[in-house]
């Protein structure tokens, strides 16, 4: 039995502007992926695309497996950032490995009202799986409550982890950026006296 299960996050953070516009910040899309993943479950492939190694899930007490997720992550215009899954790997259980399916999309852009900014973003993450053997007897409206209530999870935890890091990320990167300018802008003024 084939079971597909859907959820859909949405994000609207206040931003406190630095010195340099949240703009500027998210033309490099990898400061995204460094917000919403753990350091130590990521690694960079190329420019655009990483492997997330997501927390291992336990499903209904029966199954535990760890998701990796190859995920392209790349700035469009206007300061927006687009996500997109490329491929899922199962570790743990090789049966859902052969049969299961993962699509991750998401955007995150600035937004100005009233001359305020905010980020506003959703993500969709949908999952397809051919239910093993012995979940086939439990009730489909069961199977698709706590799939759906996974998927919800684990966008919750990637939401909370964006809102909370990523301000902090924006903020010491506005203040290296500011340093960094002054300081060689005074290399500059030595240089020419």
């Amino acid at each position: 039995m084939y079971s597909r299960f859907t959820a859909t996050e949405s994000v609207n953070i206040p931003i406190k502007e630095a010195t340099i516009p949240i703009q500027h910040y998210l033309r490099q899309p990898q400061r995204l992926v460094i917000a919403i993943a753990n350091p130590q479950l990521m690694k960079q492939l190329s420019e655009n695309l990483y492997e997330l190694k997501m927390r291992p899930i336990n499903f209904m007490a029966v199954y535990h497996f760890q998701p990796i997720v190859t995920l392209k992550v790349w700035a469009g215009s206007k300061g927006a950032v687009y996500l997109k899954s490329e491929g899922c790997e199962i570790k743990g259980i090789d049966y859902i490995n052969r049969r299961f399916s993962l699509k991750l999309k998401g955007i995150l852009c600035p937004q100005q009202y009233n001359g305020k900014t905010s980020l506003e973003g959703q993500a969709d993450l949908e999952v397809g799986v051919d239910v093993p053997a012995p979940l086939m007897l439990t009730p489909p409206s069961v199977l698709e409550m706590t799939g759906t209530q996974l998927l919800k999870s684990v966008l919750g935890r990637i939401k909370q982890r964006l809102v909370s890091q990523l301000l902090e990320d924006y903020s010491q990167w506005a203040t290296a950026e500011v340093l960094e300018s002054s300081q060689s802008s005074t290399m500059i003024d030595l240089r020419t006296t």
